[in-house]
């Protein structure tokens, strides 16, 4: 059966990002090679190459889906608080929770900082301090 390709793009970066995150989260990223990426996920340089275009995009993209992740679980917790200040707490708590573990630890704090520079530089941090001065406000 022939599948679309938007289907098989999407694939070919998930198969990227699954073993460039597990190389960077336990290995780290100075340490994770290109061909630890492309044998853990069966493909080709030229496939990393094309999706990313290099180690330093790759990474932006693990942190990209991190982040989301991260979100997402921040949002499902603090959604379920019966107050604006519960909901904050809940925001801080989780965050820090998620923090603490040590994959994040090591791609969004240690390596990412390192090679992307500061996080407040990021794209998706404006939305993240944006999200936070609107919840301090509504307080």
């Amino acid at each position: 059966m022939h599948r679309p390709r938007k289907e098989m793009i999407a694939e070919t970066r998930a198969k990227l990002i699954a073993a460039a995150r597990h190389a960077f989260g336990t290995t780290g990223y100075a340490e994770a090679s290109m061909d630890d990426f492309t044998a853990s996920a069966g493909l080709t340089r030229g496939a990393l190459y094309h999706h990313f275009g290099d180690k330093k995009g790759l990474l932006q993209a693990v942190i990209a889906q991190i982040d989301g992740e991260m979100a997402a679980r921040i949002n499902e917790v603090a959604s379920r608080a019966p107050t604006r200040w519960q909901h904050f707490v809940d925001e801080c708590s989780t965050y820090i929770e998620m923090a603490l573990e040590p994959e994040i630890q090591r791609i969004m704090f240690r390596d990412g900082p390192a090679v992307l520079g500061d996080p407040a530089q990021w794209p998706n941090c404006s939305a993240c301090i944006a999200s936070m001065t609107d919840h301090l406000t509504a307080l």
